[in-house]
């Protein structure tokens, strides 16, 4: 078993993300696995460093997982009171 690296929060979504994910299959169970061990998902070498960091200090920790179709957004708050499932242009 995977640790987990930090807290979620409450988890929320919106409507958007919510019907991306029914449309394609996506489970938000398996999402939020992923998040919470450290797979970030399709971001960059620059993205991933300051995720590591965040996780460390305590600071906003953003994961993006691309799909058929488009991509989801998952994001924990620096305080660690919620993550949310969005999309890219519900930000």
């Amino acid at each position: 078993m995977i640790k987990p690296l930090f807290t979620l929060g409450q988890i929320v979504s919106t409507p958007g993300a919510i019907d991306f994910m029914e449309a394609h299959n996506v489970q938000p169970m398996d999402l939020l696995k992923r998040h919470l061990t450290g797979d970030w998902g399709d971001l960059d070498a620059g993205d991933k460093a300051e995720n590591e960091h965040a996780v460390k200090w305590g600071d906003r920790i953003f994961s993006s997982y691309k799909f058929n179709g488009g991509k989801v957004w998952v994001i924990t708050e620096a305080d660690r009171s919620a993550t949310t499932f969005l999309l890219p242009d519900e930000y």
